[in-house]
Formats: C-alpha cells, sequence, structure tokens
C-alpha cells in the first residue's frame, strides 16, 4: 500500500520515483486537451504540489468539475518537475472527498481581507492566512522555548478573577444571576453574595498579580501565556476585546534586566520566524509589506535605544516645532502610536526603550522612583508598530504600595494577599507584558490586528 505524506513531507523528503497518497484542497485546476494539472495544498506548507493528472484516469471526467477548495485525496507517483517547484506528482488514481459547487464563497481571483473577517470560518483555506497561523504556531512555540532556556516556570493564572490588576476598571463581569430578577441588597445594590461565587467577579485583564505570587514567593522566574480580556469600547486596527498575553514576572530582576529579557524575547521570535517560516514571511512581505523583511533584519541586527520618557518628550517637544503630531506633546501625557512610531523609526531608527513614566498614568504596581514623578516602567517601542511590550519593576515596599492603591480609590482589603507578598520575603522584583497578537503582527507584516486570531473578538462583534 502506497505511503500518505504530508505535502510538507513530500517537498523535505523529495520521494522521487515512489508512490505516495497526499491528501488536501484544490487551489486550482488548469485543463488541456491530453492532461490537467491540479494544484493542491494541505495547510502544511506554503508550497502547493502540482499533479498531472492524465486523460487516461478512469474518472478522469469527474477530476475536472473539481474547483477550488474541493477536498481530494491523490495516490500517484513523485517525479523531478522541470518547473520551478523540485517535485510534483503523476496521478494514478484521485478520490473526490467533497465536490464544492458554484457558491463557494473564495474565488481564485484575489479577496479583500474585509471580506474574508466576515467568513473567518473559511479564511484559513487561503494563502495569506494559512502562512500566518503557520507563522503564529512558530512565534508561540519559540515563546516557550525562550522562557523555558531563560529558566521560567509556564505558570496557568485564573481566567476568572476578583482583581483589576490594571485598575483600569475595563474587565468583562460574570455572573450567573437572573437578569430580569438581581438580588438587592438593603442599599439596593445589586448583591452578588448571592452569585455564583459569592462576589463580583469578571473575566481576568492579566495574569500579571498571580504571577508575581509565584515568582516572589518561591518559583524565581515564571511566566503566563493565555487569554486576556479588555471591554474597552475601541474599534482601532490594533486593539482587541480579547486576546493573548504573554507575561514574564523574575525575582530579583531590575528594571535594565526587564530590558534585557524583553529585548531578547523579541530578537528571539524575530529569529526563529526567518528560520522557520522563510517562504511564510516571503509571501506575506510581497503581499502585504514590502519592507518587512528588511526590517526585521534590521530589528535583529541592532542594539535597542534606552531613553527615559523626560528625555522622549524633550525630543518630541523640540521636533514639533516642524513636525506636525496630532497629538500635542507635553511632559505627563501618555504617548500616542504617532509619537512612539516616530521615536523608532524617524528618530533613533531603530527600537526603543522608553523608561521612567510620570506615575500619574501608569498602574498601582509599579514602583516609585526617588522624584516622586516617575515610576521604573518601561515601553518597548518598534518601528512599524510603536508598543510592542510593556512593563516595569514593581513596587515592593508595602507602605508605598498601600499608599499609592489609596490615591487611587482602590479597595486595598480586595488585595490583601497581594499586599502579604510585600510582607513575607519581598524582593525587587519585574515583568512585562507583550500583547501576542500584536508581536504576530508586527512579524508577519500585517496591518489589521483582527487578521492574526482565527475569529477575533471586537465591539459588537462576537460572530463564530
Amino acid at each position: 500500500m502506497s505511503q500518505y505524506l504530508l505535502i510538507k513531507k513530500v517537498y523535505d523528503t523529495k520521494p522521487v520515483d515512489q508512490t505516495v497518497i497526499v491528501r488536501g484542497w484544490v487551489k486550482s485546476l488548469r485543463q488541456s486537451k491530453k492532461f490537467s494539472f491540479l494544484v493542491l495544498n494541505d495547510g502544511t506548507t506554503q508550497k502547493d504540489l502540482q499533479i498531472i493528472v492524465d486523460l487516461a484516469l478512469a474518472n478522469y471526467e469527474e477530476v475536472t468539475k473539481l474547483t477550488i477548495g474541493s477536498s481530494v485525496e491523490v495516490e500517484g507517483l513523485v517525479v523531478a518537475s522541470q518547473g520551478k517547484q523540485p517535485v510534483e506528482m503523476q496521478a494514478r488514481r484521485v478520490h473526490i472527498y467533497c465536490l464544492n459547487g458554484e457558491d463557494y464563497p473564495l474565488q481564485k481571483k484575489e479577496t479583500s481581507l474585509e471580506y474574508l473577517r466576515e467568513i473567518a470560518h473559511l479564511r484559513s483555506r487561503t494563502t495569506t492566512f494559512s502562512a500566518v497561523f503557520r507563522l503564529r504556531h512558530v512565534l508561540a512555540q519559540a515563546t516557550h522555548e525562550y522562557f523555558s532556556n531563560e529558566s521560567f516556570t509556564y505558570l496557568h493564572t485564573p481566567i476568572i478573577t476578583a482583581s483589576d490588576a490594571e485598575g483600569a476598571g475595563e474587565m468583562f463581569r460574570i455572573s450567573t444571576l437572573p437578569l430580569d430578577k438581581l438580588p438587592r441588597t438593603d442599599k439596593g445594590a445589586i448583591d452578588f453574595k448571592q452569585d455564583y461565587f459569592g462576589r463580583e467577579t469578571f473575566l481576568s485583564v492579566s495574569g500579571q498579580l498571580e504571577a508575581e505570587t509565584f515568582a516572589v514567593g518561591g518559583l524565581g522566574r515564571v511566566y503566563t501565556f493565555g487569554p486576556t480580556f479588555r471591554s474597552e469600547n475601541s474599534n482601532t486596527a490594533r486593539h482587541l476585546s480579547e486576546f493573548w498575553m504573554v507575561e514574564p514576572e523574575a525575582a530579583f530582576n531590575t528594571l535594565e534586566d526587564n530590558a534585557l529579557l524583553a529585548t531578547g524575547y523579541v530578537k528571539h521570535l524575530i529569529q526563529r520566524a526567518m528560520e522557520q517560516c522563510p517562504d511564510e514571511l516571503e509571501f506575506l512581505a510581497n503581499r502585504y509589506a514590502p519592507e518587512n523583511l528588511k526590517t526585521l533584519e534590521h530589528v535583529l541586527s541592532s542594539p535597542f535605544e534606552v531613553v527615559t520618557y523626560t528625555h522622549a518628550i524633550s525630543i518630541l517637544e523640540e521636533v514639533s516645532k516642524t513636525h506636525k503630531f496630532d497629538f500635542p506633546v507635553k511632559w505627563g501625557i501618555d504617548l500616542q502610536t504617532e509619537h512612539e512610531r516616530f521615536l523608532a523609526e524617524q528618530y533613533f531608527k531603530r527600537p526603543t526603550i522608553v523608561t521612567d513614566y510620570p506615575k500619574d498614568i501608569k498602574a498601582f504596581y509599579m514602583k516609585q522612583n526617588d522624584d516622586g514623578r516617575t515610576v521604573r516602567a518601561m515601553d518597548v517601542l518598534v518601528p512599524g508598530v510603536g508598543e510592542l511590550i510593556g512593563g516595569s519593576q514593581r513596587e515592593d515596599n508595602y507602605e508605598r504600595l498601600v499608599k499609592r492603591m489609596e490615591e487611587m480609590k482602590m479597595d486595598v482589603n480586595n488585595y490583601w494577599w497581594y499586599l502579604d507578598l510585600r510582607k513575607y520575603g519581598s524582593v525587587p522584583h519585574a515583568g512585562f507584558g507583550l500583547g501576542f497578537e500584536r508581536a504576530v503582527m508586527y512579524i508577519s507584516g500585517m496591518t489589521n490586528i483582527r487578521d492574526v486570531i482565527p475569529f477575533p473578538r471586537t465591539p459588537k462583534n462576537a460572530e463564530f
């Protein structure tokens, strides 16, 4: 019996003069008087396999009716090709699993990304999205590889939480209470004590706080890689309501250590993508981002610039005398994407790490500097995207942390377990968060975050 091979294996092993079986979906069919060219892909590689179907094949007439997206099994002889591809197949048997009708929504002509989002359940059939999601897989594997090599332990933090890690209040509430008969307290508020968990709970916006407990609590170095949720009403090309976050936390690390860890991680992702997905990157660059490969090579070979927020603002203020920004620049603002991209793309012309932001625009858990105005925060900015990573050294002083939480009108009692870390064996520690979809966007060259996650969740959109 003939051996079944994935198309990737056919190209990797090149079993010339061997009869094998392949399975996949039809990309195209071209006919002549004596034979037809069937082009097949099974999703394992960017390369399509060309199959020659001879007129003498028993079900040749049926084969000629194949349309794009139809599924087949082909048994045939692998031969050296006279064309661009190294091998092709001469069909000896074609079994048709499913013959698509005229209503199949994908055709050979180029289809807009906007339309493909409406049929997200089918877009993995396209060359673009099969490339994007193979690349996403490689970047996920590279993430685990990098942190394992750096002696981090992979930690699964809760998706359901009672704590707002960012303090911004943009959380999805979880409840089993009946909407038509909500229980009330004597003061008229919703009585969450009668809810499933006996208290108000939400989908997590970050696994950071829980990760800190394991890092400072004894494991030393941990990282999370899981889904997170934000209910902010944002419809930009860079925001999702549900996305995946990579969040390492390391005991005894300073902000400087944190920056080095982030730099190494970004470069590792790019390195693995270029090694394992050269065909995908080349296709995506040719189709969507002609300068992307050059940009990635530049990032890989460049040291990252490090600049304080205060210095960055002075640069932008000086530049704004001749360069128009949509958002005015002054000390105390949260840098906008246009500011971040200007610094990385036009001023420093390489990845840039901005440190020591004003405390009033940053989260409660960031370590305060002695100046009383800034915190030990950092953002990693990359050309083409802007912010890719946000992180900080965490506040390890109990009194300072409590005071900051009270300033932000947070309920300190809800974070008793987090504060315990500052009482029992507290040490300096640091960590960061990388929105995984933004990393996939950056390395793939795709410009809309909805195109790098299988089923995007955005305001007013939870289809599929």
